[in-house]
């Protein structure tokens, strides 16, 4: 059993917040991959596919944000889930709109859900980690990332979005490498990040 967690805040006032990119995300992998129904469990909505021949739950916790850790830890000790196969997708301010890094273990970076989540069950489980971009004062950083997203920015979370789930087989995999450059020249060719820029962190980061 593989677990996919899309970080987030519950709620119709937080949809189309920046904090829940990770939600916006996990909710394309399950549309494109025909997984459901949505039901209520581990503290969150749950729901169980199949991917690349691999028995996924996706799990949108809705303890709020900071207290992400307790649903995650229900799943995963329910199910025995090493956490090498625990994938969080989240929202991440240290990257530009539309970039995106796959990272196992590592530190929070301020991040609360991850904070949470690595004191329920540690901290080696990967991240996806789904650029928004840094306000450029870190006093803005909160209201940064509970602020909803432009129409204008939609299209390339959107498009962020559509990738992750066209490419979700090799996250599945484990291909981390081969799922984020594959994510990478996908936005490129849309043209939401330039085509000609290295992907530099790519080896640092898986």
């Amino acid at each position: 059993m593989l677990l996919f967690i899309g970080l987030g805040n519950p709620g119709s006032r937080y949809l189309r917040n920046r904090h829940n990119i990770g939600c916006m995300a996990v909710q394309a992998i399950a549309r494109k991959h025909g997984i459901g129904p949505w039901k209520r469990r581990f503290q969150g909505a749950v729901a169980e596919g199949a991917i690349a021949g691999k028995r996924v739950l996706l799990l949108l916790p809705e303890t709020f944000m900071n207290d992400s850790g307790r649903a995650v830890a229900e799943a995963v000790n329910f199910y025995k889930i090493p956490l090498g196969d625990v994938v969080v997708l989240q929202d991440e301010v240290d990257l530009p709109p539309a970039k995106v890094r796959v990272k196992s273990g590592g530190g929070n970076a301020g991040h609360n859900g991850l904070r949470s989540i690595s004191a329920h069950v540690g901290n080696e489980y990967r991240r996806v980690r789904l650029g928004i971009g840094h306000p450029g004062i870190k006093e803005l950083v909160h209201s940064h990332v509970l602020a909803d997203f432009s129409k204008a920015d939609m299209a390339w979370v959107e498009a962020v979005c559509e990738a992750l789930a066209e490419n979700a087989e090799f996250l599945a995999r484990g291909e981390d490498a081969t799922f984020q450059n594959k994510v990478h020249l996908a936005l490129a060719a849309k043209g939401f990040i330039d085509s000609k820029e290295q992907d530099e962190e790519s080896d640092a980061d898986v």
